[in-house]
């Protein structure tokens, strides 16, 4: 049986999509951009805009009943690769950490 997953502590979606599905083994999300779904603003850096995204994601895992842990697949993508390493960096100090 799939089930919708929505959270109000990330981003509602804007289009013809939901946050994330759980359908029973897997849950997918949908892509999460860094917007803070408590003020709608987006931050000024990468750095901060990589972290923003990556809690965003966490958020509605969260609310599936799953952690950081349990992701297993994702995909970054980066408009502009000079920002690479940064977003690396910020990347796998998240992961890190939770």
């Amino acid at each position: 049986m799939t089930k919708i997953i929505h959270t109000e502590k990330a981003p509602a979606a804007i289009g013809p999509y939901v946050q994330a599905v759980d359908l029973g083994d897997l849950v997918f999300t949908s892509g999460q951009i860094p917007v803070n779904p408590a003020t709608n603003a987006v931050p000024s850096d990468i750095i901060a805009q990589t972290r923003q995204s990556l809690e965003n994601v966490k958020a509605i895992i969260e609310q599936a009943g799953l952690t950081v842990a349990d992701i297993v697949k994702t995909t970054v993508f980066v408009k502009d690769l000079n920002d690479f390493a940064a977003v690396n960096t910020e990347y796998e100090r998240f992961f890190k950490e939770n």
